[in-house]
């Protein structure tokens, strides 16, 4: 291994922070696709050059960029995707009389084996897959055959915002939808079903229904892929049979609201999560930013404050915006509506702000690259 690249996505365009393998000093890029909103950028696990990027804007539509050199520069891919051969559009052609709207991609995921093969989630929520390197695009229909007329869209809309790849069967694949809920497919995405038994959610008509359950996150360990832990919009949850069946893990968070949750590389029993206040007050409790580790799977949460202010901070940290890398001593990093982005060389017990003053960051992915 000889290094580490963190992949920014924010609302004003995206950075490309890299370091060596002791994680001290770091190089930020200048902004790529400045003044974009870049919402989600991700490395392809098997070609460290290969990175995707979804680039939007309210006025000229949603783009998806590739990049074949680690981000040194950038192709505009997806345009026979696109509706009437048009990059940019909110139209994107899916095959039947008319062309698909829907808003911006919110998570672009590539294959763990392929780096032509990624998939986009999308809002209005759906989910879509190419296996061209992102020319060309399908989508896979068959997620919003699971009562995708039941669902509705939560405060940030209706969002397929994390998809999960099964790493010892890549045709399982978990996805998580605000505000339908979480569903599992067997077959590569073809079918699809529920999988939010054991949720439960005071603002919908039935709490236990199967759909319109608002997640905001979902992960795995790639060792224990039928053990998947969630945020959901209150309540910190875990599965141990691939999402038949789930139960709450919050235990002594001091809110158990919150965005992204991610598990340590090497220990599938370490989670961490970032709890903020309440669904109305989204920053930190107490104005203190804290990451909250659980070393047993969940239930038992210790705060990790060396290095976070303490006070007087009132940033948000969104769902894409926490990752981890796979170095032997585990990297944790997240960035937070403030601009920060935030790395923690040891597994969580010392962070420093690795970048300050950025736009607002929306996503955060680090890879190991060599």
């Amino acid at each position: 291994m000889s290094g580490v690249r963190v992949l920014v996505g924010t609302r004003k365009g995206a950075f490309i922070l890299t370091s060596d393998e002791k994680r001290q000093e770091w190089e930020v890029s200048e902004p790529h696709f400045a003044g974009w909103e870049m919402y989600h950028l991700k490395g392809s696990p098997v070609d460290p050059n290969r990175i995707y990027a979804s680039q939007s804007s309210g006025w000229f539509g949603q783009i998806i960029q590739r990049s074949d050199d680690g981000g040194k520069t950038w192709e505009a891919v997806g345009n026979e995707f696109a509706y009437e051969g048009v990059i940019g559009t909110h139209q994107w052609y899916d095959g039947t009389q008319h062309p698909w709207e829907f808003k911006r991609v919110w998570h672009l995921e590539p294959s763990l084996t392929d780096p032509d093969t990624v998939y986009a989630g999308v809002e209005d929520a759906g989910l879509f897959k190419s296996i061209d390197g992102g020319k060309t695009w399908r989508e896979l229909a068959g997620l919003r055959a699971a009562k995708g007329n039941l669902w509705q869209p939560g405060a940030g809309g209706m969002c397929l915002h994390t998809i999960v790849i099964d790493p010892t069967n890549p045709d399982r694949i978990f996805v998580a939808i605000s505000a339908a809920g979480a569903f599992r497919s067997e077959d590569g995405g073809e079918t699809w079903v529920p999988i939010t038994k054991g949720l439960s959610s005071q603002y919908i008509p039935d709490s236990d229904a199967d759909v319109g359950h608002c997640v905001h996150s979902i992960t795995l360990h790639p060792s224990r892929p039928d053990t998947l832990f969630m945020q959901k919009h209150w309540d910190i949850m875990r599965t141990d049979n691939a999402g038949d069946m789930w139960h709450e893990v919050s235990g002594n968070l001091p809110s158990d609201f919150g965005f992204p949750i991610a598990v340590h590389a090497h220990e599938p029993e370490t989670v961490y999560v970032v709890p903020i206040k309440s669904d109305s007050e989204h920053f930190p409790p107490e104005g203190k930013l804290r990451v909250y580790r659980s070393r047993s799977g969940g239930n038992d949460w210790e705060a990790l404050t060396n290095g976070l202010p303490q006070s007087d901070c009132y940033v948000n940290v969104l769902r894409d915006a926490m990752s981890i890398d796979t170095c032997d001593s585990c990297g944790i990093y997240f960035g937070t509506t403030g601009g920060q982005v935030y790395a923690s060389a040891d597994s969580g017990d010392n962070w420093s702000a690795i970048v300050r003053d950025l736009p607002a960051v929306l996503s955060v992915e680090a890879q190991v690259i060599p």
